[in-house]
């Protein structure tokens, strides 16, 4: 399999349009946050560090707003895998799993304890409560939305940046939800830097079907997961490296070109998709 580690190459026009992302989205998360009592920020509970905004979780804090961890997709992880160090840093926090619709009342819960402490400190108990969702793409936020709120009434989508402009939805009579795109984090928001790119990818913020080198995506999450994904995909024990491993997928898929020869490109796609679909499982 030929590997190109090269992405100079990368269309002018897909990083301007990256540049164009972090100027809209930044101002409508701006607004999510200053127009809300309480910050939800929506994290990927199998990448915990990697999915957390934590440029944003300062800011929000430094405005004196409420901020709840809400840990989703928490079907897709070991719960004793996960650091105690962590969990006891990010408080409060709350586990979900929105495709399972596991977790919503604890996290009701935690927003009416939370409203309380809002309503107490500005010396009112009748002001409206205003909760913001924020999170990197694919973070399910909108999906955590309709878990809360018990219909759908947030757009959900599988691809990365989905929602395209703020949602304002109704919790309860007091309480009122605001959905926002999702934001990677300036720090992390890279198109040239494999490992970004990659770690990107592993949590859903870039879609398969956009990435440059989809081989090196899975090269990297085979190095961290190789007998998760062995398994999933039924492949030998024998097989040592991510080339090998995107070739017999690729034959067990029948994703084949001409001759015969295993389509590596299209076979990698599936993987990252599988991978964001949460059908893999750590």
């Amino acid at each position: 399999m030929r590997v190109r580690y090269s992405f100079s190459s990368r269309r002018t026009g897909h990083i301007d349009n990256m540049r164009k992302q972090r100027e809209k989205y930044p101002a409508l998360l701006k607004k999510v946050v200053t127009g809300s009592d309480i910050v939800l920020e929506v994290i990927d509970a199998r990448f915990i560090e990697e999915s957390r905004n934590e440029r944003v979780e300062e800011w929000v804090k430094g405005l004196g707003k409420r901020l709840i961890y809400v840990f989703n997709k928490a079907d897709l992880v070991d719960m004793k895998k996960i650091s105690k160090g962590v969990l006891k840093t990010l408080r409060p926090h709350v586990f979900v799993s929105a495709t399972e619709r596991h977790g919503g009342k604890d996290l009701r819960e935690k927003i009416k304890i939370e409203a309380k402490k809002v309503r107490v400190l500005s010396g009112s108990k009748f002001d409206k409560i205003n909760v913001g969702v924020i999170g990197q793409p694919n973070s399910g936020k909108s999906s955590i939305i309709n878990l809360l709120i018990g219909r759908s009434s947030a757009g959900v989508g599988s691809q990365a940046g989905f929602t395209k402009g703020i949602q304002k939805l109704r919790l309860s009579e007091d309480v009122l939800l605001f959905d926002s795109p999702g934001v990677i984090p300036e720090n992390k928001y890279s198109p040239d830097k494999m490992e970004s790119i990659s770690l990107d990818a592993m949590i859903g913020a870039r879609s398969p079907n956009k990435l440059k080198d989809p081989e090196m995506v899975v090269a990297h999450l085979f190095s961290l997961h190789p007998r998760v994904l062995k398994k999933f995909y039924g492949v030998g024990n024998e097989i040592i490296d991510s080339e090998e491993f995107i070739e017999d997928v690729g034959r067990k898929m029948n994703f084949l070109k001409k001759g015969g020869v295993v389509d590596e490109d299209k076979t990698s796609r599936k993987i990252i998709q599988d991978w964001q679909d949460g059908k893999i499982k750590v």
